[in-house]
Formats: structure tokens, C-alpha cells, sequence
């Protein structure tokens, strides 16, 4: 008799797990359903407008080792409450690349981040590049 009771519980176990069988089955119809989304968010990029060229700003000027050159304005990743640091291209040459500007970028040098220069504000419009000699 036990080895009966033995084969009631694997039957047991066996009818138990055929629900979950059927349970797994059901879960590749809702990874079916996925892809049309997929397709949708596919069609909204496509509505998209594409990213506007980047905007170049570069200054000529020699300030001297130890010292860098920062940009504050008006545009994209730029304030006028921080600056951000312009690249050294040369002794007397920095530049900055912009992404994504859809308006006139306005802005101001400044060295060290603390040091405005004189003059008034700059602006290059979006996509172009610009070159400037500021005067600390």
C-alpha cells in the first residue's frame, strides 16, 4: 500500500504541475504583444525631428599657464550663475562644442571661472561656429 499512496502523490504532483505547464504557456502570448509597442515607439522617433548640428565657440586669446577659460550665457548646458570649462587647443587657443541649441546661443568668456570679460555679450546662432578675442 505504500508504494500505492507513492504513485497517488507523484500523480498528485504531476496533475499540480500541469496547471503550472499551462501557466507558461500563456506568458510568450503577452512577450508576443511587446513588439507592437516596440513598433509604435519606432514610429514616434521616426515623427521626430532630428538633433539640430552643434554650435563652435572658440577663443583666441593667451592667459597664461595654470589658468582655463569658462563660458556662461544663454543655451544649451550653459548658465549664468556656473560656467563650463572650455577645452585647450592650443597656447592661445580654447573651444567649445554645444548640442542641441534652437536658439542664438548668448554668452560671455570668463578666466577661471571668476574673471568676466570686457565688452558686451556674444552671440552665435545655432549650428555655426564662432571665434572670439576676448579682453580680460
Amino acid at each position: 500500500m505504500k508504494k500505492t499512496n507513492k504513485k497517488t502523490t507523484a500523480t498528485t504532483t504531476a496533475t499540480a504541475a500541469a496547471p503550472k505547464a499551462a501557466k507558461a504557456t500563456k506568458a510568450p502570448a503577452k512577450k508576443a504583444a511587446a513588439p507592437a509597442s516596440a513598433a509604435s515607439v519606432a514610429r514616434r522617433k521616426s515623427v521626430e525631428q532630428p538633433e539640430p548640428p552643434a554650435t563652435f565657440i572658440q577663443a583666441r586669446v593667451d592667459i597664461g599657464f595654470g589658468n582655463h577659460l569658462y563660458l556662461r550665457g544663454e543655451g544649451p548646458g550653459l548658465s549664468w550663475d556656473h560656467g563650463v570649462a572650455m577645452d585647450c587647443i592650443a597656447a592661445d587657443g580654447w573651444a567649445s562644442t554645444l548640442k542641441g541649441a534652437t536658439a542664438p546661443v548668448v554668452f560671455k568668456v570668463l578666466l577661471n571661472d571668476v574673471s568676466w570679460c570686457g565688452g558686451n555679450d556674444y552671440v552665435v546662432e545655432p549650428g555655426q561656429s564662432v571665434t572670439v578675442t576676448p579682453t580680460f
